[in-house]
């Protein structure tokens, strides 16, 4: 497969190093009764070490160019031709009380889509480890009030215990990028709240951030909570997306859930 080159446009940087495969296995530490997936299992470097611990293993990948080598390296592997942004993480449950491990050296254009997708599915997955640019893992592991803190800080916080297990430098991929990488690891919390509950939290995060410079009353009155009074949710409006932590994003999806009808969302760090 050494032939194989890399494609830009799906992001390709094939690991090449042994001692980051081994090291992000110990930081995995599969089980063999584990269901695991793989996102972009490319040229089979992680894999091979996967595919001798775990009996549920399913490596998805985009470039049909490594699938028959893929498949006939690991005929105890569940080889999926396809974009992991439209599976069905249900497709791949054994029963009711399963849940998915994810890993994977993933395109890091697709970070973000991808980190909502386990969002979007939090209670079917166990836990994610992904190499990312280790720019975007600090935004991941944000406090309020840094200028990497946003989108990605506080949605990934609530929904996951987060932490950088490890840096990576370009040395270690062919080809060689121009950034260094990080695995980020993300435990999910078991959170029992509703989907509306779920979706009203994103959106006004999505929204207080939408107008970075701006306070969090300019930012929600120009999106679609422009109609909601916010001034008894016990938030300075006046202060900016960045000086919030946590609890103060709940107590704004509060004021949508009330106005919904609904309970008020329960608060999970």
């Amino acid at each position: 497969m050494d032939y194989i080159k890399p494609l830009k446009r799906f992001g390709q940087n094939y690991l090449v190093d042994q001692n980051i495969v081994e090291k992000i296995i110990k930081e995995l530490n599969p089980l063999y009764e584990d269901n695991i997936i793989e996102i972009g299992p490319g040229k089979g470097a992680l894999t091979e070490k996967l595919a001798r611990k775990v009996k549920h293993l399913t490596a998805v990948e985009i470039d049909y160019r490594v699938i028959e080598d893929l498949k006939s390296r690991f005929n105890n592997v569940n080889i999926i031709e396809g974009d992991f942004l439209k599976i069905s993480f249900n497709d791949f449950l054994r029963n009711k009380q399963d849940k998915v491990r994810i890993v994977g050296n993933i395109p890091y254009y697709l970070t973000s889509s991808i980190i909502f997708k386990l969002i979007d599915n939090n209670l079917l997955v166990k836990d994610a480890l992904l190499m990312v640019q280790l720019e975007v893992a600090k935004r991941i592991i944000a406090v309020k009030n840094s200028k990497e803190y946003g989108i990605l800080s506080v949605l990934s916080n609530f929904f996951a215990e987060t932490k950088i297990c490890f840096k990576i430098p370009p040395t270690v991929f062919y080809p060689k990028p121009k950034v260094y990488s990080a695995i980020v690891k993300f435990t999910f919390k078991d959170l029992q709240i509703t989907d509306e509950k779920k979706a009203n939290f994103i959106k006004v995060v999505k929204a207080s951030f939408g107008n970075r410079r701006k306070t969090i009353k300019n930012s929600l009155a120009n999106s679609i909570f422009r109609r909601l009074d916010f001034r008894d949710s016990g938030i300075d409006l006046n202060l900016r997306a960045e000086q919030l932590d946590l609890k103060d994003f709940l107590k704004l999806t509060e004021v949508i859930n009330q106005n919904s009808d609904d309970n008020n969302l329960k608060e999970h760090t």
